[in-house]
């Protein structure tokens, strides 16, 4: 995707010349930003800000400018800047600093950077995103990320997913396991379909309004309920806000009907 920001090298390397820079910049259709950065009119004002600050966008802003998905609250400009030029305030990843070429990192190095801003489950479900939309298995992405992040901090890999379908489905995964629910995550059922995660006949979708919401699929979920309740399962749907502002209640709930066993496949 282009930000409209480009280091010199990239505008040499497009066509132009060190004079039609100069002239670029003299007339205005440029905007030097710092030593060997520039920027045109529609540049995104996040990612010249970066590079003014004296870094690229990285870590998770860089994450939800590559459309993985990012847990919200997250929401200020996260910069990474080079050897020559470090501050408390930037995020890095392990084993650095690397050089700093491009204007926003790529995804794999800001996957790296976020492992120190974001929390274990936050950093797994961009992750799993990542895993989902790049069709990347997780031993790839491990060699990947390679020395750019801890040991401890690789060891959340193997919590990773890709057929996770949604960040709410991957945190609710993580949350369950963690309390050591035996879930499956993407069961086939008969009759229904595929469905996000499976805690014995207990089937939990994680509904998003970007899939579930239209009057097709809304009636689509209806049917899958009826067949799924008619052959023995019980479905709970959860709201991206149930997951993430509401989990006490939607962990209330699970343990409601786990406890007293109904959920057991006989």
């Amino acid at each position: 995707m282009d930000t409209g920001v480009y280091t010199r090298k990239q505008l040499l390397r497009s066509g132009e010349t060190n004079r039609s820079i100069r002239l670029a910049v003299q007339h205005g259709d440029l905007r030097r930003l710092r030593h060997g950065w520039y920027a045109n009119d529609g540049a995104r004002t996040d990612v010249v800000e970066a590079v003014i600050r004296g870094g690229a966008m990285s870590c998770v802003s860089a994450l939800d400018h590559h459309g993985l998905w990012v847990a919200p609250g997250y929401g200020s400009l996260h910069v990474r800047g080079s050897k020559h030029l470090q501050r408390h305030d930037f995020c890095h990843p392990a084993g650095g600093p690397y050089p700093v070429d491009t204007a926003v990192d790529s995804a794999e190095l800001a996957l790296a950077c976020a492992t120190r801003c974001m929390s274990d489950e936050d950093w797994i479900a961009a992750a799993d995103s990542y895993l989902n939309q790049r069709g990347k298995s997780v031993d790839e992405l491990r060699a990947i990320l390679g020395e750019t992040v801890s040991p401890p901090n690789r060891r959340l890999l193997d919590r990773c997913d890709g057929r996770a379908q949604s960040g709410t489905e991957s945190i609710a995964r993580v949350r369950l396991r963690s309390l050591h629910y035996d879930v499956v995550v993407q069961p086939q059922i008969r009759g229904v379909g595929r469905v996000d995660l499976r805690i014995g006949r207990l089937l939990i979708e994680c509904d998003s309004k970007l899939h579930h919401t239209s009057l097709r699929n809304y009636r689509n979920d209806r049917r899958r309920d009826r067949t799924a309740l008619v052959n023995g399962w019980l479905t709970m749907r959860l709201t991206y806000d149930d997951i993430l502002y509401d989990w006490p209640a939607v962990l209330a709930d699970i343990r409601a009907v786990t406890r007293p066993r109904r959920h057991r496949i006989r």
